[in-house]
């Protein structure tokens, strides 16, 4: 698993009875994207490269931002090449964090690696009605825009 310390599923799932396992390996998915991928993606990459206007971007940090991504977005592909979604078979609280940055991630123009099951997942995501509705949402409005 791509976890360390207490996001490790793998770690609190052997210490859990059955019916815990599953909520285990979601709630370690939905911790890792909130303090790994969220930071990276929304604050280095959306807010360091999209919302801010060209003359004020720090690229260093948002070419940091990048690779971080790149790194996770491998991790994710890695998982997502043994099952259809993040915790399993069927879509759960775990997909939602990290798929929620999957619209913005694929619509930016940046660079981005290859990661076709990243890709498979989220064409599973934009099946959903309410992932159409709630989180494909346009953005044009927001470039270079540091106010909200």
């Amino acid at each position: 698993m791509p976890f360390s310390g207490i996001w490790r599923p793998a770690t609190i799932a052997a210490d859990c009875g059955p019916r815990i396992r599953p909520r285990a390996r979601v709630d370690g998915w939905m911790d890792w994207s909130q303090a790994t991928l969220q930071p990276d993606f929304l604050m280095g990459i959306f807010w360091g490269y999209y919302r801010t206007p060209e003359s004020q971007r720090d690229w260093p940090a948002i070419r940091k931002s990048l690779a971080r991504c790149a790194e996770h977005f491998r991790l994710l592909d890695e998982v997502l090449a043994t099952r259809p979604f993040l915790a399993g078979d069927r879509f759960s609280l775990a997909d939602i964090p990290a798929g929620t940055s999957l619209y913005r991630y694929f619509e930016l123009d940046i660079e981005r690696p290859t990661v076709a099951n990243v890709t498979t997942w989220y064409e599973r995501l934009r099946e959903r009605p309410a992932y159409r509705e709630h989180v494909m949402i346009p953005f044009a409005d927001l470039r270079g825009r540091l106010e909200p």
